[in-house]
C-alpha cells in the first residue's frame, strides 16, 4: 500500500473516531490527510470505496496490534494466546481507542447503509473464525460449533465492552477483568 493510501486510511479512521461515518467529509478528510480531494477520489473512486477501504485498514490495523507477543506469553500456551489476542482489543493506546472507535462508528452506520453492511460482516466473520480457532487450540476437545458460539459471544462482549470503557461507563481495568472471567466461563463449559 502506497504511503499516500496509507496516511489517507489513518487520516480516514481519526474523522470516523471522531465525527462518525455521516459526519466524514471527503474535503475534512483532505485537509486531515494533508492531500487534495481529488487524490483522495483518484485512491478511492467514491465514499463507499473509502468506507470499505477504512474499514479493511482497522481490521489489519487490529491484527497488526493484537499480534504482539508479551514476554510472559509462552509461545506453546494455547489459553494464554487466546486471553493475550483477546485483551489486547482493550488497551489503553491512541491506535486501539482510535480503531475501536472507528469500528463502532461503522457498525453502528451499517444498520442505516446497505452497502456497508456486507463488507461488516465480512470483517465480523474473519474476526470470529480466528478467535474460533484459537478457542480450539486452548479447548481441543470441543467441538467447532461450540467453538464457533463461544468466539461470536467473545467478540461482541468485547465491543460492548469496548463502548463502555470509551465512552467512560466502565474503567479499562474493570472491563479486561470482565473480559478475563468470560474467557474462563468459555473454556470452562467447553
Amino acid at each position: 500500500m502506497s504511503d499516500r493510501r496509507t496516511e489517507i486510511l489513518k487520516a480516514a479512521t481519526r474523522v470516523i473516531a471522531r465525527r462518525g461515518v455521516r459526519g466524514l467529509r471527503v474535503g475534512e478528510l483532505a485537509q486531515e490527510a494533508g492531500v487534495s480531494t481529488s487524490l483522495i477520489y483518484y485512491h478511492f473512486t467514491d465514499r463507499a470505496g473509502i468506507l470499505r477501504s477504512t474499514l479493511e485498514f482497522i481490521s489489519d490495523r487490529a491484527d497488526r496490534y493484537t499480534a504482539e507477543q508479551s514476554p510472559q506469553t509462552r509461545p506453546d500456551d494455547p489459553r494464554a494466546d487466546l486471553e493475550q489476542v483477546l485483551l489486547l482489543e482493550l488497551q489503553d493506546a491512541p491506535e486501539v481507542r482510535e480503531n475501536s472507535t472507528a469500528w463502532g462508528e461503522l457498525r453502528a452506520s451499517a444498520v442505516f447503509e446497505p452497502d456497508l453492511r456486507e463488507d461488516l460482516a465480512r470483517a465480523t466473520h474473519t474476526w470470529v473464525h480466528e478467535i474460533a480457532d484459537l478457542l480450539a487450540r486452548a479447548d481441543p476437545l470441543g467441538t467447532a460449533p461450540a467453538h464457533a458460539a463461544a468466539a461470536e459471544r467473545l467478540t461482541a462482549l468485547i465491543e460492548g465492552l469496548s463502548v463502555r470503557w470509551l465512552s467512560g461507563c466502565l474503567p479499562l481495568d474493570h472491563a479486561r477483568r470482565l473480559l478475563e472471567g468470560a474467557i474462563d466461563a468459555e473454556l470452562a463449559a467447553g
